[in-house]
């Protein structure tokens, strides 16, 4: 029905950036929100950066200043800038939105995550 579909992660070293790219595809009649989401081994899934249709972000208190969330030229792509990186970001990074489909107001879906990996 609506795949979300995530890319730019990578081995980077401390200090460096890195921006990826989530894009959502199907039978899309309306976006609320885009998040991104991080997962580390052993750890919880957390959210890092999200942004709402009408603008407003949210951020993670341990990413503000050095990550940046935005959306792209429609409303069915975002991007998380990730600059500053540090050991401790390494993670699986998941995109996550709020869809409005033909069937329903608000639906969750989730991407199948990206690896970023910061190590010297």
């Amino acid at each position: 029905q609506v795949q979300l579909v995530e890319s730019g992660g990578g081995l980077v070293q401390p200090g460096g950036s890195l921006r990826l790219s989530c894009s959502a595809f199907g039978n899309i009649f309306g976006v609320h929100s885009m998040a991104w989401y991080r997962q580390s081994p052993g750890s919880q899934r957390e959210l890092v950066a999200g942004v709402r249709s009408d603008g407003p972000t949210d951020y993670a208190e341990s990413v503000k200043g050095r990550f940046s969330i935005s959306r792209g030229g429609d409303e069915t792509t975002v991007f998380l800038h990730m600059s500053d990186l540090r050991p401790e970001d390494s993670a699986v990074y998941y995109c996550n939105a709020h869809i409005e489909t033909k069937y329903n107001d608000d639906m969750e879906f989730w991407g199948q995550g990206t690896l970023v990996t910061v190590s010297s």
